[in-house]
Parts: structure tokens; sequence; C-alpha cells
């Protein structure tokens, strides 16, 4: 299935100039050569190839075969503390399986993993989106006041969650702050649930391997940007982008380039 989403990825990216062009400028603005970004071409294909087999596969059927694990010791220091832990996961390699591979790693243990997600426009999309997301010791809900309680309570309890920091939030629920150069909508509930409860903020990212196993990744990176109440909200957002732009440079061949980081946001959603 990958194999396949690799030549869907190019197929793709010959087919839609308007695809072509935004991976192109996004990859400029950062910096970075065709050298650096070409493999991201198969690695988005590769992207879509897998959901399948990662949201239909049979209840119980493991996926820790197929992980490795690096760092795991920064997230066992950071759950001793008791105030919970914020786990950003930018558009980099398979977050649908880092997501599944944490729930099913730590659930036992940690209790469930609390992940937002938007809910899909389209009724029947959401529907399907949710079942295939319904895995043992692992919980989402939506961007929503209600979700961001849930969020608040499970951090304050202890708990943990895993976010796309690189997400244009809906409007209301961000600022525009720097991002390659460019200012782009950035979310502000990081450092809002950051501030509220204390919890630790770790960088994560679940990069593909070959032969379909695939390696998550836990770093420390200084984001006191994040938890400081004496900075503004813009101040935050620019050093949480500054964090994921150096991740980005360092892994850019499984970062989805095709996202319109620089878009507008949409209207609605919780404040």
């Amino acid at each position: 299935m990958q194999r396949v989403g690799a030549v869907l990825g190019w197929l793709v990216w010959w087919t839609s100039p308007k695809y072509r062009q935004q991976f192109k400028n996004n990859a400029l603005v950062a910096g970075l050569n065709e050298m650096q970004t070409r493999p991201a071409i198969a690695a988005a294909g590769i992207m879509v190839a897998e959901l399948p087999w990662l949201w239909t596969r049979a209840v119980g059927r493991s996926v820790l075969s197929r992980v490795q694990w690096v760092g795991v010791d920064r997230f066992e220091q950071a759950k001793q503390k008791g105030k919970g832990v914020i786990l950003l996961s930018p558009h980099i390699g398979c977050w649908e399986m880092g997501a599944q591979a944490l729930a099913e790693k730590f659930g036992f243990m940690h209790g469930p993993l609390v992940a937002m997600y938007r809910p899909a426009r389209k009724p029947w999309l959401d529907d399907l989106v949710r079942q295939s997301r319904a895995r043992d010791h692992l919980q989402t809900v939506p961007t929503s006041l209600s979700g961001i309680r849930t969020l608040v309570r499970t951090l304050k309890s202890g708990g943990y969650t895993a976010i796309l920091p690189d997400q244009v939030p809906p409007e209301g629920q961000g600022v525009w702050a720097p991002f390659f150069g460019r200012d782009v909508y950035t979310m502000t509930l990081l450092s809002k649930l950051a501030q509220q409860t204390g919890a630790t903020v770790l960088l994560s990212w679940c990069e593909r391997l070959p032969n379909a196993q695939y390696c998550f990744n836990f770093e420390d990176v200084d984001l006191s940007c994040l938890s400081e109440g004496g900075l503004s909200m813009q101040d935050s957002a620019t050093g949480m982008n500054k964090a994921i732009e150096d991740l980005i440079r360092r892994k850019p061949h499984q970062y989805l380039w095709g996202y319109a980081r620089d878009k507008q946001p949409r209207g609605g959603g919780a404040r």
C-alpha cells in the first residue's frame, strides 16, 4: 500500500499544477532545495495510502511491532510530574500511526490519549473518521468549547494529549505570527492549555522508515514561550513556530509541503 501511495504522490504532483506550485512555494520560503524536499512528494501519497490499513484493521490488532521509540524516558519523566503532557506533533511523518501507537503503548499505564480533531464538513465523512479512530485508549474530542474543557480536565488530572500545532485554527482561536518568514494564523490554544494546567510540552513526531516501519520520537525543546504568563499570545506563537521550523528543516523529507499553512482561517469555533 505504501508503494502504491508513492506512485499516487507523484501522480498528483504531475497532474495538479496548483498543488505543485504550493509545494514549491512552501519549500522555497523555508530556504530548502529540491533535493531536500523531493522525497516528500512520494511521502504525501504514502500518507493517504496508509489510512485504509490504519483505519480498518481489526480491533485488537497491534501496531507496536512496526514502531520503534526514541526518547521515551522524556515522556515518562514528564508524566511523573503529575501535571499532564502536551505533545506537539507537526505535519511530519504519519501522525495517524503516531496516535494509535501512543494510545496502545501507554494507555494501560497512563490512561487514554485525548486528541483533538476538527470534524469534517460532510456528515458521512465525519462519521467515518470518528468510527475509524475509535480505538482502545484513544479518545478524540472536537475543536469546540466542550472539547477544550475536556483537554483541560485531562491535563489537570495528569493525562496527556497530542495536537497538530501547525494546523490553521478557526477564526478567533489564533494570532498572526511569523512562520518561515511569512505571517500565518497560529493557534493560541497550546499556550492557554500550558498556562492553565502547568503541563510539560514536548515535541514529537512519528517518522516513516523503510519496509513499513516507523519511529516515534519524543524531544525536549525550549518551549517556555508557551507557559510564561508574562508573554503575549503573539510572542508565544512566534516561539512555538520557531521550534516547528527547526524540526521541519531537520526532517524535510516527510513534511506535508502541500499544506496551505498561510491560508485564511475559517469562521466559527470556540474562543
